[in-house]
């Protein structure tokens, strides 16, 4: 095992970052295709039945490569942006990005209402019959949601509009955020960088970071008012045009779910939240607080002493990972040596973190500030379970890829779990048992009141959008009172500018980026349990469960392969009795 380099390697896709020739001929060449792609739709006509299909056949297949070649191209472009955030020509790349993507929505909405034009009768037939039966249950799907939306030139429309008037806001607060800094001990650090001090075991200087967090994003948060307001009211506004009254249909949509399965979800969580409240106590009873505040719920409970270097982190996933599945181990290693993985804490780089897959050259990229507290090795390896998911997704035709952000979740917070459980498993004092521990807990608090806080904001926060304009200070409320329910009124201070600081509020790809993340951890939970149960055979039962992710709706996984009912509470409740026992098993430590 050698040593693991911690930036990334973009070259082996395109040479030459965003100035790259390669990069430039690529984007031609799918363009070339997008114009062949929509001169077919364009001159298709309904089949009348299933005899015609050899035009709908070469569309389709078009159509997928296409697919593959555009989103090859965006994740490309948004590796150079995370890297460096004041890389101005992979703006401009960004730009052709939505573009092109825009052209793409057009094309595909058009093919959608050609699906809609077909007779039931006949397409029932002809989705059944190769190559479209492999398929089938996307084009269903997208012919069923067609159904839901405006006529062709219309829903063309909203999306040569959005380039400018939706996507283009979620642009610029990314280039507000690059411009940000924040002074500390005298050193000047991006907002991710400071972002990473609040987990420091030092409360002041939790405090300081926290403090200078709060006055930065709340100088710049009229700027911030402006990109949320005018990104929601789009959205809002096709939605209105749509005759779509639930803000939740998109997001719901989007990740095959139904909302019978969220409420049981949100639903069994606020009841069991009574769980965590002498936990929270305990924890600032440890920290010699009367209350934690908001930048003490995430505070170490262990000295500095337990980080991992870069190089001690790799090696104690891929080891733990060896333990479940062999072939997800390797891949991880090969990840690492193939230099995947960009994780050096540098300034310019962009907060937070990610995994992005590179269809067309079977590779993936894994983007994060890596600190080497236990926490930041769980985010690597959650990281990495995204990338084993695209991994094993690579095989299947490029429609049945498109798996959503719950079950995306679902994977790499099963890869997570592996690692925190074996940590605690191997911990050799009780000091360090108790650290890693309550790391765990930490993520139970994290998914059921810092993601559940996020939800309440969103879906309080539509519903005044519908009115008219939220003002920064109402944004601010906002964000205090759904903390202060998520958190069952724990903390004596709270994040009012988290609306500001966090991304996926700005994200114009889809909105409500919060409820998967949940939903992704108690069904891993399940995954787990079942895995632990079964034993070594689970791993290739796990692989085929993640190659349905693309094809089914998220209870029929659920059913298919756990045998569960995902819209009752008994699922949701038996998921939250596994994180009890790590919240028991602390507690007892304590």
């Amino acid at each position: 095992m050698g040593t693991y380099e911690v930036t990334w390697n973009l070259d082996s896709i395109f040479q030459g970052g965003s100035e790259s020739v390669e990069l430039k001929d690529y984007v031609i060449k799918t363009e070339r295709l997008m114009d062949d792609l929509e001169a077919s739709i364009r001159q298709f006509t309904p089949p009348k039945n299933t005899d015609q299909t050899e035009d709908l056949r070469k569309i389709v297949e078009v159509m997928q490569v296409v697919t593959k070649q555009l989103s090859e191209f965006g994740a490309f472009v948004s590796c150079l942006s995370a890297q460096n955030v004041h890389d101005k020509k992979a703006s401009m790349w960004q730009s052709k990005r939505s573009e092109m993507g825009a052209r793409l929505g057009n094309a595909l909405t058009e093919m959608d209402q050609v699906f809609v034009q077909v007779d039931d009768d006949v397409w029932k037939s002809l989705i059944n019959q190769a190559p479209f039966k492999e398929i089938s249950f996307v084009l269903n799907e997208r012919r069923s949601l067609a159904k839901d939306k405006l006529e062709v030139g219309k829903e063309s429309l909203i999306n040569d509009l959005g380039v400018d008037g939706y996507h283009a806001w979620g642009q610029m607060y990314d280039a507000l955020v690059a411009k940000l800094s924040i002074e500390l001990n005298g050193e000047k650090l991006s907002v991710g960088q400071a972002s990473n001090q609040l987990d420091h075991p030092d409360r002041s200087v939790r405090k300081e970071a926290f403090d200078k967090l709060q006055e930065t994003w709340g100088e710049a948060s009229d700027l911030f008012t402006e990109t949320l307001n005018h990104l929601s009211g789009f959205r809002l506004q096709t939605y209105k045009h749509r005759r779509w009254e639930n803000v939740l249909k998109e997001p719901l949509d989007y990740n095959r779910m139904s909302e019978k399965t969220l409420d049981a979800m949100w639903e069994t969580i606020t009841e069991y939240k009574k769980h965590y409240v002498p936990y929270l106590k305990k924890k600032a009873e440890r920290l010699g607080l009367e209350q934690l505040s908001f930048y003490d719920v995430e505070a170490p409970l262990g000295e500095a002493d337990q980080k991992m270097s870069f190089q001690e982190g790799a090696e104690f996933i891929i080891q733990q990972f060896r333990k479940f599945s062999p072939k997800m181990a390797d891949f991880a290693e090969m990840a690492f040596e193939k230099r995947w993985i960009e994780a050096e804490d540098r300034p310019g780089k962009q907060p937070g973190g990610f995994c992005t897959s590179f269809p067309d050259s079977g590779e993936t990229r894994i983007f994060m500030t890596y600190s080497g507290s236990p926490s930041s090795v769980a985010t690597l390896a959650h990281e990495l379970g995204h990338a084993y998911h695209q991994h094993v997704m690579n095989e299947l035709p490029e429609l049945n890829q498109g798996y959503a952000m719950n079950v995306a979740e679902t994977a790499s917070t099963f890869a997570e779990m592996i690692v925190a459980d074996a940590a605690v498993k191997e911990a050799v004092t009780e000091a360090e048992r108790l650290v890693l521990l309550e790391d765990k807990v930490q993520r139970s608090v994290a998914f059921f009141m810092n993601i559940h806080a996020r939800f309440l904001f969103e879906t309080r926060f539509y519903d005044e959008r519908k009115q008219g304009v939220v003002s920064t200070e109402r944004l601010n409320e906002l964000m205090t009172e759904a903390q202060q329910e998520a958190y069952v009124q724990t903390l004596d201070e709270y994040d009012p500018t988290f609306w500001a600081s966090k991304l996926h509020f700005h994200i114009t790809d889809v909105p409500f980026y919060n409820f998967p993340y949940t939903f992704g951890y108690l069904f891993s939970m399940g995954i787990y349990a079942k895995a632990l149960e079964v034993g070594p055979a689970f791993e290739d039962r796990y692989i085929s469960l993640l190659q349905d992710t693309g094809k089914m709706t998220v209870e029929e996984l659920a059913k298919k392969h756990l045998d569960v009912d995902l819209e009752k509470k008994d699922f949701w409740v038996h998921a939250l009795e596994l994180c009890l026992s790590d919240l028991e098993s602390f507690m007892d430590l304590v």
